[in-house]
């Protein structure tokens, strides 16, 4: 295997940095020291998200702005020579709700960002996928060859995202790879997520929780073993053109991880299936396993969090009450 390329002192863009994979990327970044311009999605707030708990430091430069809008693309990737692409509508329920807004960020933000790299001639650019494009496993675990299933407008816009990346490699060149997460969990992950949502309102002090359908598994992976199978994807010019998932390689229903969570937190709630958390019938993806030989074989990379301690490092940091308060735990996140 070839020695990893270097990414101190590069300089680095994040988009989506401002969200929960994004910010723990950035972290990981500026503490290998790469300079990175971390891009949080502009509001008149002025509001960073979760890089408004990153401490200033001079590895980091954070800029706002959106990625649907091809200018202002191709003026932040100037002098960049590595993109992580994470910037996306990532709610499965929400995309019900409004599919073009789907299509505009996912697929058409990551054209902007591929021809503003290729403009600009970026070194490398590194595209997240989702383990949602597979659907319900065919047979598992899942490689990166299995069929791809649109099984909900956000999975069918990062099919069409994941496709317009690959484009770009095939058809001019542009050094992209596709890196294609599993379930990421951890600290900072959006309530509208199954782990966090049972976190915060144990913690909260609910005695009875209502869920959609704890029957699916997933393939949970804690959250740093994510960012730290992008870092080796961007390490290795092996890893250029391919599409890699990045998981534990292990598969565990939501029932009993909700129940492992329970017994972690020392709790007696009790859980009741709310029919509106249920996703349509032919829209449920009822299993999730990942195949990670690839990333092992291209990299070297293997996880290195179990779920149980994963799930002890989340819990400990939704139990903070300063971290416990940005939560509503009353409100059911689409």
């Amino acid at each position: 295997m070839n020695d990893p390329i270097k990414l101190k002192n590069k300089k680095i863009l994040v988009t989506g940095a401002d969200g929960f994979i994004g910010s723990h990327l950035t972290e990981a970044l500026f503490d290998m020291g790469c300079h990175v311009r971390a891009l949080s999605l502009y509001n008149s707030f002025n509001d960073w998200g979760w890089l408004e708990v990153i401490p200033p430091n001079e590895y980091l430069e954070v800029v706002c702005g959106d990625v649907r809008d091809p200018h202002f693309c191709k003026e932040i990737t100037k002098d960049i020579d590595v993109i992580f692409h994470l910037a996306a509508l990532i709610a499965i329920p929400y995309s019900y709700v409004a599919p073009d807004s789907y299509v505009d960020t996912n697929i058409k933000g990551t054209l902007n960002i591929c021809q503003a790299a290729k403009e600009n001639g970026c070194e490398r650019v590194i595209h997240t996928s989702t383990s949602e494009v597979y659907g319900t496993a065919q047979y598992v675990p899942i490689d990166e060859k299995h069929p791809l299933q649109p099984q909900s407008p956000y999975s069918a816009s990062k099919i069409g995202a994941d496709q317009m990346a690959l484009s770009f490699h095939l058809a001019f060149g542009l050094p992209v790879t596709i890196a294609r997460p599993f379930n990421t969990y951890g600290p900072r992950q959006s309530a509208r997520a199954v782990i966090p949502t049972i976190i915060t309102q144990i913690a909260a002090g609910k005695k009875k929780i209502q869920l959609g359908d704890v029957s699916p598994t997933r393939d949970f992976s804690y959250v740093l073993d994510t960012c730290l199978g992008f870092i080796a994807l961007a390490q290795s010019d092996k890893t250029i053109g391919a599409v890699i998932n990045i998981g534990s390689g292990t598969e565990i229903s939501v029932g009993d991880t909700l129940n492992l969570i329970k017994k972690l937190m020392k709790s007696d709630v009790e859980f009741i299936i709310d029919e509106n958390r249920i996703r349509p019938e032919n829209s449920e993806v009822f299993r999730l396993c990942c195949d990670n030989k690839k990333i092992q074989n291209l990299t070297g990379f293997e996880p290195k969090y179990l779920i149980k301690e994963g799930l002890e490092k989340t819990i400990a940091w939704f139990t903070n009450p300063e971290n416990l308060r940005k939560y509503k735990t009353d409100i059911y996140n689409v």
